[in-house]
């Protein structure tokens, strides 16, 4: 495993952006009796989650959480040093979306830009990839963007998948300041590269007519290959495993207890696998805060979601944070750090 630890570098201000569209999973029946309903609704957590329409993109969720983040915070577009743009679901394949961002955002032609691609993971790394380039002397402020799109790749007849993931977009400003230190603990197995796939929308299985065609598997799922599978009882028996113990290896390297946390932010995968990993931490339930019932699982923005929707109002002063993920391949992030006086503007929709 990866670990990495920097000085004086953190999280100042954050922003979400959601669309207006609201999915209900009450309305699932047509996918499953209505008793098989109330059932999943009651195991994942999940109540509703946004979904944008055809035209908007992660780009665009993320370009108005950003400008939010900007306007309310006062600042200059030009004092952005660095962008990193995070998504399963960019524009293009070319040009990187990150470029893209760095235009439409009014930011200069110095500042740099980088495409990250990480699912449910990605946020944690991504924090961890600012944190490297703030922690450079020539690099006062990142910008990162962290945006999913997911129902764009997911089929409405998959009874697995349609019911747990939702849209949103993130920005959040990463810069030098009295933040002490932050850890990352980092690591990956590619052993379960085929337990969340999308199988065809890269150069492996190029795509071609066959790959929009739906297909049923043996348990009455519809889907195309272009569309995002996951093996649901192998993820959670693999989160449930993994992700307490790399809590305490990371619990261990810090030297800290649950005293130490003012707030464990977990990916917001099910409501099931999180109180299940939080019994075993042994954490208290009071500061572990859930927004997986109003927006679902949004990959890759669902712990910066959580932030947002939940902590708003809640981080004046020193506050000591625990963020863990796992996501597609599998790939595990979790961070110990601190926050001085977040700025957190309250989720808004598109």
């Amino acid at each position: 495993m990866a670990v990495l630890k920097f000085n004086d570098v953190g999280m100042t201000a954050i922003a979400a952006c959601v669309p207006p569209k609201v999915y209900y999973n009450k309305d699932l029946n047509q996918l499953m009796p209505q008793e098989d309903v109330d059932k999943l609704i009651k195991s994942i957590g999940i109540e509703q989650k946004r979904f944008a329409e055809p035209e908007v993109t992660s780009s665009d969720l993320c370009y108005k959480a950003a400008k939010r983040l900007m306007e309310d915070n006062q600042i200059d577009p030009a004092s952005i040093d660095m962008l990193l743009f995070l998504s399963l679901t960019p524009d293009y394949v070319a040009p990187p979306t990150s470029s893209v961002l760095q235009h439409r955002l009014g930011l200069p032609e110095t500042c740099g830009a980088l495409d990250l691609s990480q699912a449910c993971s990605g946020y944690v790394y991504s924090f961890a990839t600012a944190c490297c380039f703030a922690s450079n002397p020539s690099i006062n402020r990142v910008l990162v963007c962290v945006g999913e799109t997911m129902s764009k790749i997911m089929s409405p007849r998959d009874k697995v998948n349609f019911p747990l993931y939702g849209d949103a977009g993130v920005a959040f400003l990463v810069e030098k300041g009295d933040f002490g230190e932050a850890t990352f603990l980092l690591s990956s197995d590619g052993a379960g590269e085929h337990s969340v796939i999308v199988p065809a929308r890269g150069f492996r299985n190029p795509l071609s007519t066959d790959s929009l065609v739906d297909k049923q598997d043996e348990e009455g799922n519809w889907r195309r290959d272009i569309d995002i599978t996951m093996d649901g009882i192998d993820t959670f028996n693999h989160a449930i495993r993994v992700i307490p113990k790399e809590v305490k290896e990371l619990m261990r390297i810090t030297n800290i207890t649950g005293d130490d946390v003012d707030y464990l932010v977990a990916h917001q995968a099910n409501k099931m696998m999180i109180d299940f990993i939080v019994k075993r931490l042994k954490f208290d339930t009071n500061k572990v805060p859930f927004c997986i019932s109003k927006y679902g699982n949004t990959s890759c923005c669902s712990v910066p979601l959580t932030i947002v929707s939940e902590l708003v109002g809640k981080m004046e002063g020193k506050k000591r944070l625990l963020m863990t993920s796992i996501g597609a391949g599998w790939t595990y992030a979790s961070a110990y750090l601190n926050t001085n006086n977040l700025k957190i503007s309250p989720v808004f929709d598109y």
